[in-house]
């Protein structure tokens, strides 16, 4: 279904491409998911893109065909636990997801896209900015977004393989910890 990344064009001045490690965001992973082509979700993108010169941007967009992965746990849930790695090159990690938790439509989708300035060696092209991941919540609202995990933050926060650099206060460490504490992936 999905090919090699493609590239879309607005007013031919602005590329936006797919960055592989947003791919492994499917229908039938455990992440949040678009139910469309990449093409599709590039020119989203640029269509709710207010341009920017380079960095990390989370562009807001319309939920139609957006899935979230991510469950609110229950007493008896089923859960599992995995050692694993996101990809090469970073350091493994305990994921826990739940069983038998199926995707439910998004209430609130943010796509995160990287310049090719920061991607820098990640890039996988030339286009001027890369879709990375799609955060589709089920929990929040328009405009607002779920935290990260407090693993990703922590990636972020000292810079270690896969994250970028980001400064977190005390208070939204907390706030996610608590949040992830109640939720999880769904598996």
């Amino acid at each position: 279904m999905f090919g090699d990344t493609l590239v879309s064009q607005r007013n031919n001045t602005m590329k936006v491409a797919v960055n592989p490690f947003c791919k492994r965001q499917t229908a039938s992973s455990k992440y949040s998911h678009f139910d469309g082509s990449w093409d599709d979700l590039a020119r989203l993108v640029q269509d709710h893109f207010a341009d920017s010169e380079e960095g990390v941007v989370a562009v807001d967009v319309p939920t139609a065909g957006f899935f979230s992965g991510v469950t609110k746990l229950s007493e008896g849930c089923e859960l599992q636990a995995e050692f694993a790695a996101r990809r090469k090159g970073e350091n493994p990690y305990v994921q826990v997801t739940a069983i038998g938790g199926k995707k439910v439509p998004a209430s609130s989708v943010q796509v995160i896209i990287y310049s090719h300035v920061t991607l820098a060696d990640d890039a996988s092209g030339d286009a001027d900015w890369e879709i990375v991941s799609i955060n589709a919540s089920a929990t929040a609202k328009d405009g607002e977004a779920e935290p990260p995990t407090p693993v990703a933050m922590a990636r972020n926060f000292l810079e270690i393989a896969g994250g970028t650099k980001r400064e977190y206060t005390a208070e939204q460490f907390a706030e996610a910890i608590i949040f992830w504490s109640q939720h999880t992936m769904i598996g």
